[in-house]
């Protein structure tokens, strides 16, 4: 039953001869609109009051800014309350209505499970939350979202809570078993811990994120393998100084070139900087080494949403002003239409 229906709409939607969206030839580049993630803590917490949604508005001011992709963070345990259970159906609503809203400014939605990869704290593949439990959260989006052309799906985000090999093994099975089911989406891959570009080739628990997705393989070759880099000296996004861009021409060309020789596309899920003069020529330096369309499938910046505030990264007009950061990205926006 759950094959036939993916067959069904997959039909449907190469019968109109459709290549748009998510789908689209063109490099997908965009923001990461933050909230529906925030409060972890207030668990299911209270949509508007523990954590947002993104508005109408704010798919239609980046929409404006040249960008055609949300990356729109969310939680597993407010999607899924119980392991295996049925998606929550206010949670859902609020997903597709962001799918909505998206779709109608012509902009692909990016579905990021923002879980760390863990669910209530226990590490996917540990005893309290075994593989098949993750691949069912999968199973149930992708059902629930079965158009390609609307939506991608990003696996995990940042799964730091398990080895790195651990979670590449995790990740290929839950390709394997969405494509199985005959899912055509986009599926974005993190890399292993934190996903940094700086640390790829470095080995932690015996394994690197370099060897442990170099053989990567997907049968559609609609996956790519995200990676995330902020400019702060110990990378985490949370300092309000830049390395030189220097740095990251070395730490660009290392994972360009691994990524040519073994095949894989690469997407740079979070990056971003504060406003000054000097992140900002981080942040340049940083996205002039992906414009290399054979490797590079796109970028969503870090990070926008209506709660941020003062958060040095937002991209988020405040007093009608629009971010400094803005300049930057829309030199690398000319490809996306």
């Amino acid at each position: 039953m759950k094959v036939g229906r993916f067959l069904l709409v997959a039909a449907a939607f190469f019968a109109q001869g459709a290549q748009a969206n998510c789908l689209q030839k063109g490099a997908l580049k965009g923001v990461n609109l933050a909230g529906a993630e925030f409060n972890p803590a207030a668990m299911p917490g209270v949509v508007n009051r523990d954590y947002v949604y993104p508005s109408a508005e704010e798919f239609a001011y980046f929409s404006r800014q040249g960008m055609n992709t949300i990356r729109l963070p969310f939680l597993w345990e407010r999607i899924q309350p119980r392991l295996y259970g049925a998606l929550d159906s206010a949670e859902l609503a609020q997903l597709k209505a962001a799918v909505e809203k998206a779709q109608a400014h012509k902009m692909c939605l990016i579905l990021d499970l923002h879980s760390y990869g863990a669910y209530r704290g226990d590490p996917i593949g540990s005893k309290a939350v075994d593989v098949r439990a993750f691949m069912d959260v999968w199973e149930k989006l992708a059902l629930t979202f079965p158009d390609p052309a609307h939506v991608a799906l990003g696996l995990s985000n940042e799964p730091h809570t398990l080895p790195i090999a651990q979670w590449a093994s995790i990740a290929q099975s839950t390709v394997n078993r969405l494509r199985t089911l005959n899912s055509r989406h986009w599926i974005l891959v993190s890399g292993g811990r934190w996903s940094g570009v700086h640390e790829w080739h470095q080995a932690f628990d015996g394994g690197a994120n370099a060897s442990s997705f170099a053989g990567f393989n997907d049968p559609l070759r609609r996956t790519a393998i995200e990676v995330h880099q902020y400019a702060d000296a110990n990378f985490s996004g949370t300092g309000t100084t830049c390395l030189p861009p220097e740095r990251f021409q070395t730490m660009f060309k290392a994972i360009n070139e691994w990524a040519a020789q073994h095949h894989q596309q690469l997407f740079l899920g979070e990056f971003g900087t504060p406003s000054n003069a000097s992140c900002l020529a981080a942040l340049d330096a940083m996205l002039s080494h992906t414009t290399d369309s054979t490797i590079w499938r796109g970028w969503t910046y870090w990070a926008a949403g209506a709660w941020w505030g003062d958060y040095p990264l937002s991209v988020s007009p405040r007093n009608g002003a629009e971010a400094p950061q803005l300049a930057v990205l829309k030199k690398y926006l000319r490809d996306v239409r």
